[in-house]
């Protein structure tokens, strides 16, 4: 089956209570077949430092809720210790979604280069910020 490119994206939050505010664009994102879910784990400290790590079966039934529909298939390829490693950067009192999805509106084209023994060489995605801090810069020149 042709896959389009996956990214792994890790979603921090300040607090321990996922709120489901970034559901509906991550939604359309599913129905207009931009991504596909491939898996999907959420992670928390608390307080105290004490990390604990949430399936998508093991969230409050409204979160559940939330989330279920935009998850075809979950792979369980995030495995417990990525879900560890990527959790090692949270701070106290702090949550994060960790999000493994495939880019299906690359498919096509992502076959195209497999198919011509092409190799992807680099993917970097520039950082928000950076583009911001560009257009400020040019704009000024």
């Amino acid at each position: 089956m042709p896959l389009g490119p996956i990214e792994l994206l890790v979603l921090k939050f300040p607090g321990n209570r996922f709120t489901g505010e970034v559901v509906p664009a991550l939604a359309e994102l599913v129905e207009t077949g931009t991504v596909r879910i491939i898996d999907i784990a959420f992670v928390h400290r608390d307080a105290e430092d004490r990390l604990t790590l949430l399936e998508l079966d093991e969230l409050e039934p409204d979160l559940f809720g939330l989330f279920n529909p935009l998850v075809s298939d979950v792979t369980g390829l995030l495995s417990e210790d990525d879900e560890h490693l990527l959790a090692a950067s949270l701070g106290p009192n702090s949550s994060a979604a960790l999000i493994l999805f495939e880019n299906t509106w690359a498919t096509r084209f992502a076959q195209a280069v497999r198919d011509a023994h092409g190799e992807v060489v680099l993917n970097e995605r520039v950082p928000h910020v950076v583009i911001e801090e560009l257009l400020a810069a040019q704009a000024s020149a």
